[in-house]
């Protein structure tokens, strides 16, 4: 379990990751030797999964983001991981997450305009295998995004 040094120095680590070992060591009040193995520990352990940048899809020119709401034909018993396999090999489908209840998947798909959503749509995502419904939610704004943890 983690005790109020490791989440002082989460608390600083999540905000600025970039942070030199001896800078993260000053602002969560620690030495940079504890700073260190503790961030060491929390790796191992898996607390933390690594860093990452975080890339707007804008810049590159993909101006479209559509969430599309999938449930799969139940009578097939390999559906979701054939669909699942399928749709992680699509480069413009950038998450994936499984629901229990009506809906079982929902992919966020971004693309450069409408035309090319229309042709992704059309070619490569109606053609994933076990598709029993399809909904399409258009993306309007990201009102907020953030993995930031209330430590």
């Amino acid at each position: 379990m983690l005790d109020d040094i490791d989440r002082r120095i989460l608390r600083h680590y999540q905000h600025d990751p970039s942070l030199s070992a001896a800078d993260l060591a000053d602002r969560a009040n620690v030495t940079t030797a504890t700073c260190a193995r503790r961030l060491e520990r929390m790796q191992a352990n898996g607390v933390i999964r690594g860093n990452y940048a975080v890339i707007d899809w804008h810049a590159l020119g993909y101006e479209v983001e559509v969430s599309l709401r999938v449930t799969l034909d139940k009578t097939q018993p390999r559906a979701f991981e054939e669909f699942t396999e399928k749709a992680k090999n699509i480069p413009e489908v950038v998450e994936i997450q499984s629901f229990l209840g009506r809906v079982d998947l929902r992919l966020s798909v971004i693309a450069r305009d409408m035309q090319h959503y229309q042709q992704l749509y059309r070619t490569t995502i109606l053609t994933l295998p076990h598709i029993a419904d399809i909904e399409a939610l258009m993306h309007v704004a990201r009102l907020k995004s953030d993995e930031v943890l209330p430590l």
